[in-house]
């Protein structure tokens, strides 16, 4: 028996609107949380896009729910990493959808992280001017940021996720089982966007974490269930206000993304730095560039870079070895999709628990706190 939330969380987006199920088993479940999502597809099989490492683990429980009922799977594996999100993936998946006679009341299912929730949610919005999709995130990131709220994205040559759309899943599993076989690199990954939710809305949840996160790491129940439902019910309410950031409020999302992503790009996209890592290290550096501004007292920002090292994550670029200059993050920073004409908007704190976007930063000035960084 699953041990779900009392409720499911809503995203409340009218006509758009879908519920995010959080539980202990809920893969074994998903028949009867999906049915009507399956029940169209009759005799044909059920396209399932999968990271081969997540089918592995989870498919067959996924299999097994939907055999009870008299479905099939059709799997299409996708390798892991930031690579799958690229132009060839994403011919290759919607040509296989199309093969299928995927139609656009049909639903596709997205098993596994970020890179294949992300995928499929665009080439979802794309085959036939957009078809449905259902995401069972398997990893702690997905599970508590990208699953939720309907942004998708591929890569390209220019930088990360400049090529997707807004389009909503109709459901979210959550299995928090599926952690159990998780690495323990990739949990902490995860763990930085829960950090994430209390700096920048939330200081007591960021002060749980700070007592908690040993045991949100080491994946007991109580403390997984509550980071993850505290976590999805303010992306929820912020993603409810601001779907398409067309506002300053779902921007707070990208708390840490601005130097992160410049730091994912400068190591590759690879694993060297973890996407997760990346906004861990960003919301380091936001935290300190904020206190150089005189915005939050430089105690509070060390308190957030105690925190991220805490639990594992990088909270100094010098460990990193990248033979860069401050100069050539900010040039990657140019390629952000935020960025607006010759300026880009940085997400900083006033506080713990208060962040905002500011669109008075000095590209150079940024330059020059990164080579100090560099040098720490």
């Amino acid at each position: 028996m699953a041990v779900s939330s009392v409720a499911p969380i809503r995203v409340a987006l009218g006509g758009r609107s879908y519920d995010i199920h959080i539980g202990d088993r809920l893969l074994d479940e998903a028949m009867s949380h999906a049915r009507r999502f399956i029940a169209p597809y009759g005799d044909r099989p059920v396209p399932v896009v999968a990271d081969i490492n997540a089918r592995h683990h989870h498919g067959a429980r996924l299999a097994d729910s939907l055999a009870a009922e008299g479905f099939s799977i059709a799997w299409f594996d996708v390798a892991p990493g930031e690579g799958s999100k690229s132009w060839a993936e994403l011919e290759r998946l919607t040509d296989w959808l199309l093969s299928l006679g995927v139609t656009r009341k049909d639903h596709v299912f997205a098993l596994g992280g970020g890179v294949v929730g992300d995928l499929v949610g665009f080439a979802c919005a794309i085959t036939k001017r957009g078809c449905g999709f259902v995401q069972l995130p398997t990893t702690l990131l997905a599970q508590v940021d990208s699953s939720v709220g309907g942004k998708t994205a591929i890569n390209t040559r220019a930088g990360k996720n400049l090529i997707g759309a807004f389009h909503q899943p109709s459901l979210v599993l959550i299995d928090t089982q599926t952690l159990a076989t998780l690495p323990q690199r990739e949990m902490r990954s995860g763990f930085a966007e829960v950090l994430k939710y209390g700096l920048l809305g939330d200081a007591e949840f960021f002060a749980w974490l700070e007592s908690n996160g040993n045991n949100v790491l080491a994946r007991e129940p109580a403390a997984l269930h509550y980071a993850i439902s505290s976590s999805v019910a303010m992306k929820a309410r912020i993603v409810a206000a601001d779907e398409r950031e067309t506002e300053d409020r779902r921007a707070l999302l990208n708390l840490g993304h601005t130097f992160g992503h410049a730091l994912e790009a400068e190591t590759g996209f690879s694993d060297k730095l973890l996407h997760g890592e990346g906004v861990a290290l960003g919301m380091v550096l936001a935290a300190r560039y904020s206190a150089r501004r005189g915005e939050i007292a430089q105690a509070d920002a060390e308190r957030a870079a105690s925190a991220i090292a805490a639990a594992g994550l990088p909270a100094a670029l010098a460990p990193l070895g990248m033979a860069c200059t401050g100069a050539d993050l900010v040039e990657h920073m140019r390629h952000d999709k935020k960025a607006e004409g010759a300026t880009l908007p940085f997400l900083l704190l006033r506080a713990i628990g208060e962040a905002y976007v500011a669109r008075d930063v000095d590209l150079a000035d940024i330059a020059a706190f990164l080579d100090e960084e560099l040098a720490r």
